[in-house]
């Protein structure tokens, strides 16, 4: 039963994310390939964001692509409920928008299964230094261990490092 729950958010996923675009997204892309990515300095933030796309076989989306750095950053996985725990976690840090809401809300209601852990990424989010509000692509040259200690605590990185080989 939980697989189907799954599929269903995921096709909500696939089919609001264009709209969602479309309607909301105002700033130009960013025009940066996976391949351009990759060519960044191994310890850059740009660099594990490339690696990111490459396993999980995708570009960025254009106009969202913040969204694939929280994934780096924070070291979540596209598993459908990780999906839904970094929406409660950038919640918890202080993100706000129409798509977030409906993110945390329909993935509670329909994954009620992980409410501890949506709430637990939550409360990491709420206890981090603020970086919702980032630009991202200012920041890929930074090496991503500065980046995650900038914002995270000694506890909360080992968790993440301990994450970070799911992708």
């Amino acid at each position: 039963m939980t697989n189907k729950r799954k599929q269903l958010i995921i096709f909500l996923f696939e089919h609001s994310q264009r709209l969602y675009t479309a309607m909301f997204k105002r700033h130009e892309s960013w025009k940066y390939s996976k391949n351009d990515l990759l060519q960044f300095p191994i310890e850059s933030f740009g660099r594990h964001l490339g690696e990111f796309l490459n396993k999980n076989n995708f570009e960025l989306i254009p106009k969202v692509e913040r969204h694939d750095c929280y994934h780096v950053l924070c070291g979540y996985s596209t598993k459908v409920e990780d999906e839904i725990a970094l929406q409660c976690l950038c919640y918890g840090n202080g993100k706000r928008s129409p798509y977030l809401y409906g993110a945390i809300i329909l993935g509670v209601a329909i994954l009620p299964d992980y409410y501890n852990y949506y709430y637990k990424s939550y409360k990491i989010g709420k206890s981090a230094n603020a970086f919702h509000q980032f630009d991202y692509k200012k920041l890929l040259r930074i090496p991503i261990d500065d980046l995650r200690t900038s914002i995270f605590s000694k506890s909360q990185i080992q968790n993440i490092n301990n994450n970070i080989l799911n992708y």
